[in-house]
Order: C-alpha cells, then structure tokens, then sequence
C-alpha cells in the first residue's frame, strides 16, 4: 500500500495531501475481511471511502464482508 502514496500520494477534493495514516479506522472495518487485504487497490478504495465519511456520525459500506 505505501508504494502507491510515494507515487502519486492521496489527495482530497482541494488538493490538499492527505496521510493515509491519519484516516480513521472504524469498528465496521475492523470486523471486515477487506481490512486484512494485501490487494492495494482494495485497500485504497477503503481508505477513500474512510476518508470520505470521516466526519459522519454512521459510517456505512457496501463492501463490507464479515472476517
């Protein structure tokens, strides 16, 4: 996962580089098999829909597989 952030990096709607780090992990993605993924793509659409509702109060995700 790191190779494709020292590429190109992950940037939100502004421009603004974001570290993946920093993106929190909600419980529903702890619980999901996705979240053990060593696809990178996999794990970059995660990390994009984290980001994204980041701020919401109810994080929902239509990918989630239970573990």
């Amino acid at each position: 996962m790191d190779d494709i952030f020292d590429i190109n990096g992950f940037y939100d709607d502004d421009g603004n580089k974001i570290d993946p780090l920093s993106v929190p992990v909600p419980g529903l993605c702890v619980l999901c098999k996705s979240n053990d993924d060593t696809d990178p793509e996999e794990n970059l659409l995660c990390l994009m829909n984290r980001f994204d509702q980041k701020s919401e109060d109810d994080f929902k995700c239509g990918a989630f597989k239970k573990k």
